[in-house]
């Protein structure tokens, strides 16, 4: 005779494990006055500006506190940043979501820029995760200057590197952490990357900056600073894909984020 605790024994055993589930916020830490629209949205009106967010982005579940990208902190950008409003250090921005510098477990930088890059020492305990060939192209100092990754950024990464917390990622579709995802082909700089995430009932998709504004998407225009406006229309369009329409597609300077999805404090708002 087969007792019931011995089927259900069974069933546990043969069931699958749960899917990855974290929660996503976009956390703002200043605030790009009168940009020019022309530089993010290609072919946009000349005359045109518009105030951007300058974002990090926090993913809590699986035994992770990740961020994606991690700011900028550093005194030489901003004093270079005449329009910059409301900055606060990026630690300090990710400490209104209830975390600390050395709980961030995790930091995928979505490109070397300085705006993105900057602030992962910020976060001394963090693996961090940067495409090879992205990393290896600008350790070429001539590489640097052409496209506006700086000497001082590097040298901070080279350090992380000799403290064993550089992770190389090799190419496209890579699991960084258990259901995280990131993906190449957005082409802002030599290997941009850009970040899925399984959220309660949907996927994330993280554009950074291969996705500049909500504009960017509706009107199906390239950013304007990419290597290959083919290729990144083709990555807008393999966002829209995995996040299952343009919802859940989160784009790397629209201050219309932290409309379209709640601020559970000010500045933090919950993608869901």
């Amino acid at each position: 005779m087969i007792r019931w605790w011995s089927v259900a024994l069974i069933a546990t055993l043969g069931a699958p494990p749960p899917k990855p589930v974290y929660e996503a916020y976009a956390i703002r830490y200043a605030t790009l006055a009168d940009f020019p629209l022309r530089a993010l949205v290609l072919g946009a009106d000349s005359a045109a500006t518009a105030d951007i967010a300058m974002m990090v982005w926090l993913l809590k579940g699986e035994g992770r506190v990740m961020l994606v990208d991690a700011g900028f902190y550093r005194q030489e950008f901003l004093d270079a940043w005449k329009q910059l409003r409301d900055f606060v250090k990026p630690s300090d921005a990710v400490a209104r979501a209830g975390v600390t510098p050395d709980q961030v477990t995790d930091i995928v930088v979505s490109h070397l820029h300085w705006d993105h890059a900057d602030g992962v020492d910020l976060f001394p305990k963090a693996r961090v995760w940067v495409q090879r060939r992205e990393f290896e192209f600008y350790l070429d100092s001539v590489n640097q200057r052409r496209t506006g990754v700086f000497p001082v950024d590097i040298a901070m990464l080279k350090r992380v590197q000799a403290a064993g917390r550089l992770r190389l990622v090799e190419g496209d579709s890579q699991a960084v952490a258990p259901g995280v995802f990131v993906y190449t082909g957005g082409r802002h700089t030599k290997e941009s990357q850009y970040v899925s995430a399984p959220i309660e009932g949907a996927t994330a998709v993280i554009a950074s900056d291969n996705l500049y504004l909500y504009q960017n998407l509706d009107r199906r225009r390239p950013i304007a600073a990419t290597w290959d406006t083919t290729s990144n229309l083709a990555a807008q369009e393999r966002m829209l894909r995995l996040a299952g329409g343009p919802r859940l597609v989160v784009p790397g300077h629209d201050a219309l984020v932290f409309t379209r999805f709640r601020e559970v404090v000010p500045g933090v708002a919950r993608i869901r």
